[in-house]
Order: C-alpha cells, then sequence, then structure tokens
C-alpha cells in the first residue's frame, strides 16, 4: 500500500513538472530547452519537498513508539518491582515453614529410628525362635499365637459356638491301600459327605484385617483322622473324581458365603475349582446354580492353579467367559515360576495371584521374566491383586511390605480352621440335586465360628509352652 501511494506522488509530481514546462513553451513562448529546465527543477523542489515530509513524519512516528516503549519498559519495571517483593515475602514464608517442619519432624524421626531397630531386632527372635522350631519334631511344634486383638474377640465368640476343634494329625496318608481302593474310599467319602470344609483367612498387610477366607477340603477317613487335600486330591483327579468334588464345594462356599455376609459385606471366599470341572458333563447344571445364586459373585472367587491354567483350553476358557459373564471372578495360585501374562489373565476375568512367599523372596528358584520386587506393581497395573501365600514368620512379613504386597496368607496369621456342621446345614441336602437351590436362610455366622475356633486353638499352644 506504502509503494502504491510513493508511485501516485511521483507522478502526479511528475505531471505538474510537465504542466508547468507545456504551459511556459506554449503559452509565454519559452524556448523548448528552457521549458524543460524549468519543468525539471519544478520537478526536483516537488521531490525534495517529499523527502522532507516523510522524514518529518517518520521522526514523529518513531518518536510515538519510543514513547510507547519507554511507558512498557516502566510498567514492567513496576510489575517486576512487585513480583520481588511478593518473592521476598513467599521466601521468607517457605523458610519459616522448613523450621517448624524440622523442628516437628525431628521427634518423628528419632521415634522411627527407635521403632525400625525394635523391628530389626523382632525379627532377628523370631528368626531364632523359627530356628529353635525347626528342631522339634513336626508334630510336637506349638501352633502360631494369635495377635492380642484377635483372641480378645475370639475368646468372646468361642463361648456361644459350641465346636471342638478336631486335630489335623500328620499320618502315612491311605498307608497300606492301593491306587484304586484309595480311589474307592475318596468317592465313598464324597458321596458319604465326609470331606470337611476349612476356611484359612487371608489378611491384609500390614493392618492384617480379614479381608477374605479360602475353602479348604479335608477328607474324613471315618477313624478320626483327617487327611489333607495335598494327600488325596492326586487320587480324586487320577479317578476323576474332582468335578464331583468341586460341586460339593462349590455348595458349602455358597452357604458359608451368604453367612459371612450376614455380619461383613466386605469379605470375600476362595473356591478352589480344578480345570476338570469346567469340561465336566454336569457343567451346565452347575452354571445354573451360580446363576441363582449370581447375587452373592462380588464374593466368590473361583480358584485354579497355574498348572490348570495353563493347560485350559477353548472349552475351559469357554466355561471360564460363561462364569466371568455372571460377575464371577477367578484367582491363580500354586506359581511355581512367575512368568505369567496379565493382561490376558485380566481379559479371562482373573483378578487375583496367589505366590507362595518363598517365591517372591527370591528363596527358591524360580523362573521368571521379571524381578519379584516389581511383580505387585506389574499385576496392580492391569488391575491384578497379589496374595503372598505360605507365610510363616514376622520375618517375612518385613520383607514382604518392601515388595508393595497389600495381602497374605499363612500359618503365621492362623492355620485352616474347621466350619461346624450346622453352618452347612441344608447343604448335604442339596448336594445329590442335579440342580441344587439356594433359598437356605443362613443361622448362624461363619465369622464367628471361626474365630472361636482360633481362640481355642490358641489357649492349646498356649498350653504346649
Amino acid at each position: 500500500m506504502v509503494r502504491i501511494s510513493a508511485i501516485f506522488i511521483a507522478v502526479c509530481m511528475a505531471l505538474i513538472a510537465a504542466s508547468i514546462g507545456a504551459v511556459l513553451y506554449l503559452r509565454f513562448g519559452f524556448k523548448a530547452a528552457d521549458a524543460a529546465l524549468v519543468a525539471l527543477g519544478v520537478l526536483s523542489v516537488l521531490a525534495l519537498y517529499n523527502a522532507v515530509a516523510g522524514r518529518k513524519n517518520d521522526r514523529a512516528e518513531v518518536n510515538n513508539q519510543v514513547s510507547s516503549l519507554a511507558r512498557g519498559s516502566g510498567d514492567i519495571a513496576r510489575q517486576v518491582g512487585e513480583f520481588g517483593r511478593r518473592l521476598s515475602v513467599v521466601e521468607s514464608k517457605v523458610e519459616t515453614a522448613l523450621d517448624k517442619a524440622q523442628n516437628t519432624a525431628q521427634p518423628l524421626a528419632t521415634e522411627i529410628e527407635e521403632l525400625s531397630r525394635l523391628v530389626k531386632q523382632l525379627a532377628e527372635s523370631v528368626a531364632q525362635h523359627d530356628l529353635a522350631l525347626a528342631r522339634v519334631p513336626e508334630d510336637e511344634q506349638p501352633l502360631p499365637a494369635a495377635s492380642a486383638d484377635v483372641l480378645a474377640a475370639a475368646a468372646n465368640a468361642a463361648e456361644q459356638s459350641g465346636i471342638t476343634t478336631p486335630i489335623l494329625r500328620k499320618i502315612p496318608a491311605f498307608s497300606g491301600l492301593d491306587r484304586d481302593s484309595v480311589i474307592t474310599l475318596i468317592g465313598n467319602a464324597i458321596e458319604s459327605q465326609r470331606i470337611d470344609l476349612y476356611l484359612q483367612p487371608i489378611v491384609t498387610l500390614p493392618q492384617r484385617k480379614v479381608r477374605y477366607y479360602e475353602a479348604m477340603s479335608r477328607l474324613n477317613a471315618g477313624n478320626g483322622d483327617l487327611v489333607s487335600a495335598a494327600d488325596f486330591l492326586p487320587y480324586a483327579e487320577a479317578g476323576a473324581l474332582m468335578p464331583k468334588l468341586d460341586n460339593l464345594s462349590i455348595l458349602r462356599c455358597v452357604q458359608v458365603v451368604r453367612r459371612l455376609l450376614l455380619k461383613n459385606r466386605e469379605v470375600g471366599l476362595f473356591c478352589n475349582l480344578a480345570g476338570a470341572t469346567l469340561t465336566d458333563a454336569g457343567f451346565p447344571q452347575l452354571l445354573e446354580f451360580v446363576e441363582a445364586n449370581r447375587a452373592i459373585a462380588p464374593s466368590l472367587v473361583f480358584e485354579f492353579a497355574q498348572s490348570a491354567v495353563r493347560a485350559m483350553g477353548p472349552i475351559e476358557h469357554e466355561s471360564l467367559a460363561a462364569l466371568a459373564e455372571r460377575g464371577f471372578r477367578f484367582s491363580m495360585d500354586n506359581l511355581t515360576d512367575l512368568r505369567v501374562e496379565p493382561r490376558e489373565l485380566t481379559e479371562r476375568g482373573f483378578r487375583f495371584i496367589k505366590a507362595p512367599a518363598a517365591v517372591l523372596l527370591n528363596r527358591v528358584s524360580a523362573s521368571a521374566n521379571i524381578h519379584p520386587a516389581d511383580f505387585s506393581n506389574l499385576l496392580g497395573r492391569f488391575g491384578i491383586d497379589l496374595i503372598a501365600e505360605r507365610i510363616e514368620s514376622e520375618a517375612t512379613v518385613v520383607d514382604l511390605l518392601d515388595y508393595d504386597v497389600r495381602f497374605g496368607q499363612g500359618f503365621l496369621f492362623s492355620p485352616p480352621r474347621p466350619v461346624r456342621a450346622e453352618a452347612l446345614q441344608g447343604v448335604t441336602s442339596e448336594a445329590g440335586k442335579s440342580e441344587p437351590a439356594a433359598s437356605n436362610e443362613p443361622t448362624d455366622d461363619v465369622a464367628a465360628t471361626a474365630r472361636g475356633i482360633l481362640a481355642q486353638l490358641a489357649r492349646v499352644g498356649a498350653g504346649r509352652h
């Protein structure tokens, strides 16, 4: 735009000069050379005037811009001064706050240091105690002592429980019997409902508040002896008895969950299942049963061994999906290594993984594609909670806290405790039906029962000392 106006002014000055030259030549009789000189002089004067006028305007504009810059600089200087003043005030307040924090934290740091020393002493004492227990025959070892607050609560419940406490003795499993005889014995025990249900708590760490229970089976041999699951489950698997045993376990677990929820709706139950149950011909009936009890799905977790999860095929995955659609969650236990795919497990509905404390703490050989200290954080990113199991000493708990483990299970907190037969009233009558009902109204509190047993066994352990 400026260039166009300059061209226009130059054209106008040329026309004016040419007009004056033409008038002098034509009107006043000037010679052509003289008229041209006059026209050239007029053009020079006009050009000089235009240049002077333009420079004057430019100078005025520059002066205005300089004045504006001066005013802006003054404003900036004032703002910088105000900011400096405020920064000085903030620095003084921060120094005052730091001084107060140091004065407040100093006693706390001293107490933490003292607490660390006491914890270290406690860990050393427990380690010495465990070493001493290791030298004592296993049948003569006392039961682990419960914490004072649990014993206090258990003492009140024990008077009302009326429960006898059978002792699980270490016996040679099915000694003198061949394989077929053992399978027949287990089948008869399942048919006659001689599979007792035991509960072991899963607690939060470090608070040790009971958050879940795991249901465990014990086979009643009929002569007062109880056989642990580790002794009879291999025979049950060999005899294809696991689906029938799992159906009975689910029936009882549903009954226990209903009773637990009467007192505390935040407590859940883990129920162990075998992979064969998912492919059994009776699975549709089992699915109908859990469908009728889907209201308790958030509190009932079906648990599978790591080997069973790895051996699952399309049929098992379809059965898992059917259970997940009804709101049930899954857990994986009996880990022999930490090579897991958390994303795939999450997509299939797994929300818990149980790992032995010895595996997490690198005390046994276990192949893994991640350091055990990072295992809990890896699972947490995919919505899976890590539960450390088989915890038997306080020193193990102290080490696990450094691994960010939120839940723990083991004999340190409590051994498995039997559920009173009355707590399962109505289940045995339903067990023989192909489509069991879930309408039995609960009349007892299994949590109070377990606490009562804990108090009794704690007193037995104290007597052995």
